[in-house]
């Protein structure tokens, strides 16, 4: 099972990206750099969630 930053990184992303687009439909120019930051801040936080993934896999074997 992923681990559980993985799963919310995901979500941040997929959050962030409706908040930009939301953004581009209204001419928000904040709420654009809000879905962005989001957007990093999943990224950041899926990756980390894979890397302890990783670190899992290889204490099992």
């Amino acid at each position: 099972m992923p681990d559980h930053d993985r799963i919310e990184g995901a979500a941040k992303t997929i959050g962030g990206r409706i908040k930009e687009a939301a953004g581009k439909l209204t001419g928000d120019e904040k709420l654009k750099a809000e879905g962005r930051a989001e957007q990093a801040a999943g990224k950041v936080q899926n990756a980390v969630g894979g890397l302890k993934d990783a670190f899992k896999g290889d204490r099992r074997n």
